[in-house]
């Protein structure tokens, strides 16, 4: 048994590709004003036919293990968080640790949609306070436009690809642990609000739901995130939560009580929505930029379909 775990450093991946909002209203009806006063974003990455999910997991944990100091060798466990994932078996995490050259590791997906980091997190975390893994890498990777309709430009104009990762290893005997309590849950009675159903599915959105179940439900979540964590919103140094849409965004942090200091992530804005890589994407950027100190005390909060969510403070790499 370990007392807890860290994140030991992040990485990040993005397609080359950016397409733009003035690019979308090209085949759609919109314009940039319209998705910029909805849902705030200006640009979103898209990835070539030839990048695969594996492929952005792939290279964003190359960069979260250079970063950390662990080899490939120290991995014991490997963990995607995906809904966009092109094949069943075997699943994205296997072909990772393959990629990669682990050896032996325990590898699975996971699939809670937006909300798939925190959990995946939690997951690695729970499996390293029992004693069942040292190092994990877990990683947040999305293909959505695979899944967009480009007709539609109720979703056409939200979600986009990429890939976060994240080195998660023990705590050394007698430190404290740097990943505080898990708050998960779900809303499955409004699970049909945000669907990638069938053998060759769309995303299908109803957005309002969505829309006011986050602005209405989510702020007391991440609120008790924090008391579980044993820390006063105010306290914290940043908030990394999904990149869904700039006005749920504010709407929960107008409700949580941050400090005017604090850091609010906002990489929906060049990145679109990319549902489980989404929190991993955007703390890795903060961290890469030096905006947030080691140390200092971050909120992540995913949510999104199923509905679900899942939140936890971390200590920053």
């Amino acid at each position: 048994m370990t007392a807890g775990s860290r994140i030991a450093a992040m990485g990040h991946y993005q397609p080359t590709r950016v397409v733009t909002n003035d690019d979308l209203a090209n085949t759609l009806d919109t314009n940039d004003a319209w998705i910029r006063d909805r849902v705030g974003i200006a640009e979103r990455r898209i990835a070539g036919n030839n990048e695969s999910v594996a492929d952005m997991a792939v290279f964003a944990a190359e960069k979260a293990l250079a970063a950390s100091g662990i080899t490939a060798a120290d991995v014991d466990m490997v963990v995607v968080a995906t809904c966009s994932a092109e094949d069943r078996c075997p699943n994205v995490a296997t072909t990772v640790a393959a990629r990669l050259g682990i050896k032996a590791p325990a590898t699975f997906d996971l699939n809670t949609a937006c909300s798939g980091f925190s959990y995946a997190l939690a997951t690695a975390d729970h499996a390293i306070q029992a004693g069942a893994s040292r190092h994990a890498l877990v990683i947040g990777a999305e293909k959505l436009s695979d899944v967009v309709d480009w007709s539609d430009r109720t979703t056409a104009v939200l979600f986009a690809d990429g890939a976060g990762a994240a080195v998660v290893s023990a705590v050394p005997e007698g430190e404290e642990t740097q990943i505080g309590p898990v708050l998960w849950g779900s809303a499955p009675d409004k699970g049909d609000a945000l669907t990638i159903a069938g053998w060759r599915p769309y995303i299908k959105q109803t957005g309002q739901v969505v829309f006011r179940w986050a602005t209405t439900e989510l702020a007391p979540f991440a609120a008790e995130v924090c008391k579980r964590a044993g820390i006063e919103p105010s306290e914290l140094a940043a908030f990394v939560p999904h990149q869904a849409n700039t006005r749920i965004i504010d709407g929960i942090v107008k409700r949580l009580g941050l400090s005017p200091d604090a850091i609010v992530a906002k990489d929906l804005v060049e990145s679109g929505n990319t549902s489980a890589a989404s929190v991993p994407l955007a703390l890795s950027k903060l961290i890469e930029r030096r905006e947030v100190p080691s140390g200092a005390p971050v909120l992540l909060f995913g949510f999104g379909g199923g509905l679900t969510y899942a939140g936890q403070v971390i200590r920053c790499p």
